[in-house]
């Protein structure tokens, strides 16, 4: 096993894993302290027991193509300045706001596989997290490979997120059992898997920074399944396009109620959506829209809504 020590200054594990941006991480044991998931086909255990530092536990000492000292910053995009996501003017503009968002600071956009926030985002149409942690961890354990390891001498079974390829040859009866029975969201993952799988769609070609975020929009809603919403939820969590700003319920909410907007109390139509789009990028920084936008998403569910996160 490979230990690597994060200050725990710069991560709320439970802000960053639990905060709707990913949904293949879980406590561990109950322990809420302790979460265990699968990264790059290798078991990861990561502990908040200090208050100082943050430990992860790998079981290789290779993450993909990179050592774990250089992955995780990477993944917890620790090379981002957060505040950077806000204007100056942010701070006099929307003081009550600024105020209630800077216990959140510490919560980090994580770089995901692409293929696997692709189809967690197409499971999680119109329903709430609980619902779609449940789906995904179906999903994984019916289809993704499985990981038995010992972790403080005791077993420990962990499941990764299923390949394009085996998703691609699901039957949409089985599969609709992971996808809360909708049977036409399994056909539609099986269709998007099948695309990826096929390199109708390349996840490599989309990262380019140089593809503006109107064409990564139109290739990924190609695709059955998948509106402007999810295209932008696989561009901000699995393309790294922090300027990708996902609209749903919560951020018309907070976008009416924080910041005036009267497009969010209207219908979520395509034009809705891309008004809200494009007032977003004038009071956050366009290049870290999505960044400020998801911070303030779990502020709104945590500070006003009161709702539990996991």
């Amino acid at each position: 096993m490979h230990n690597i020590k994060i200050n725990a200054v710069r991560l709320s594990l439970t802000d960053t894993l639990y905060s709707g941006q990913s949904f293949m991480w879980n406590y561990l044991y109950d322990n809420r302290n302790i979460s265990a998931g699968i990264l790059c086909d290798t078991p990861v255990l990561i502990s908040t027991e200090s208050t100082e530092e943050i430990e992860i536990i790998c079981a290789s000492s290779w993450m993909g193509e990179m050592p774990p000292e250089e992955f995780f910053p990477d993944y917890f995009s620790f090379d981002v300045d957060v505040r950077n996501a806000f204007p100056e003017k942010f701070t006099f503009r929307y003081p009550c706001v600024w105020e209630q968002l800077q216990k959140y600071f510490s919560l980090r956009i994580l770089r995901q596989d692409p293929f696997e926030a692709m189809i967690t985002f197409m499971c999680a149409q119109g329903i709430g997290m609980r619902i779609i942690r449940n789906q995904v961890s179906l999903l994984a354990r019916t289809y993704g490979k499985r990981y038995d390891i010992m972790y403080r001498d005791r077993p420990l079974t962990l499941y990764g997120f299923p390949s394009p390829v085996l998703l691609a040859g699901c039957d949409p009866l089985e599969l609709s059992i992971c996808t809360n029975n909708n049977r036409t969201r399994a056909r539609n993952i099986i269709l998007a898997s099948r695309a990826v799988a096929e390199g109708n769609v390349d996840f490599n070609a989309l990262r380019d920074d140089n593809i503006p975020l109107e064409e990564v929009r139109r290739r990924l809603c190609e695709l059955n399944g998948i509106g402007l919403k999810i295209a932008d939820c696989i561009a901000l969590f699995g393309l790294g396009r922090f300027d990708a700003f996902p609209v749903d319920t919560h951020v018309r909410q907070y976008l009416a109620e924080w910041f005036g907007s009267t497009a969010a109390l209207r219908p979520l139509t395509p034009s809705t959506y891309l008004t809200l789009d494009a007032e977003a990028r004038t009071i956050f920084n366009p290049a870290l829209a999505g960044y400020a936008g998801h911070l303030l998403f779990h502020c709104w569910r945590k500070e006003v809504k009161k709702l539990r996160w996991f």
